[in-house]
């Protein structure tokens, strides 16, 4: 590996300490005598927070809220913290086995950096990677067979707009895939015509079918964003984050007056100055 400065080795050296710290702190309030709240906590119980942290780094990071963002990151490694406790408590792994996993991960799949393979661009590397990746599930994990197929390691249990983008992805590392952006823009007017005609449709099947011709154009969108190389799910948070600046700005403008009692074209007139005022 790379020679490290003096003053970056003691870096290193200030973090593992401080992390050897917080994780003997997470150890005491899971021993006997520690906090009765998180001594009942189980790997289930406290998947929600695990959630709901990430996306408050999500959060951080838009607003660039750097000292927000060092709590939150806090916060998330204390998940990451909590869950291997748990696991050494019942006798499954430590926080010092997924820590080696981890490095041995790195190594394994920057063999360009730690190996005698070259990439000389970034979709170089993700080639590289997702080529160790494939060879890592044909193998045994654990002593226990890795699920087969070519979809196997990608989690149903990830946002949909996320998964829907790595599905894409892995099918077209085989080439299953639209040859570039231009071939979806016409299958996203194609999803868009199907859920028109099944909304206008009437029958017993109806909302099934709307339902199933939406999820249809979502997943098309969502490999649309992959070709564009962006992320469908941050892409939706930061429009739900201008809808929110711009809603609550037209409630400025509406003044003492609730807006349910401007008309449509008062509502519609604070939006375009809410606008105007933002692309200023």
């Amino acid at each position: 590996m790379a020679h490290l400065a003096p003053e970056e080795l003691q870096a290193k050296a200030d973090a593992a300490e401080a992390f050897a710290e917080a994780a003997a702190i997470m150890a005491h309030l899971r021993a006997p005598g520690g906090c009765p709240w998180d001594r009942e906590q189980t790997l289930d119980s406290i998947k929600p927070h695990t959630l709901e942290e990430v996306y408050e780094v999500f959060d951080a990071i838009d607003r660039r809220d750097w000292t927000g963002l060092q709590d939150e990151l806090g916060d998330l490694l204390l998940q990451v913290l909590f869950y291997a406790q748990i696991a050494e408590d019942e006798g499954r792994f430590t926080i010092a086995q997924v820590i080696r996993n981890l490095s041995a991960k790195l190594l394994r799949r920057h063999p360009h950096v730690f190996g005698n393979e070259s990439a000389a661009t970034a979709d170089e590397v993700i080639a590289t990677w997702d080529g160790v990746k494939r060879q890592e599930r044909s193998s045994a994990v654990n002593g226990l067979a890795s699920a087969s197929g070519l979809l196997a390691g990608i989690s149903s249990a990830m946002p949909a707009f996320t998964e829907a983008r790595k599905l894409g992805k892995a099918a077209a590392a085989i080439g299953f895939d639209w040859p570039d952006s231009s071939g979806l823009f016409d299958k996203v007017a194609e999803e868009v015509q199907e859920l028109r005609d099944e909304v206008i449709a009437d029958g017993p099947t109806q909302p099934a079918r709307m339902e199933e011709e939406f999820g249809d154009l979502l997943f098309v969108l969502a490999n649309l964003a992959r070709h564009l190389k962006l992320d469908p799910e941050q892409a939706l948070r930061k429009a739900n984050a201008k809808f929110r600046r711009r809603f609550e700005r037209m409630e400025t403008f509406a003044g003492a007056t609730p807006l349910s009692a401007h008309s449509a074209e008062q509502m519609e007139a604070f939006w375009d100055r809410a606008k105007q005022e933002e692309r200023a």
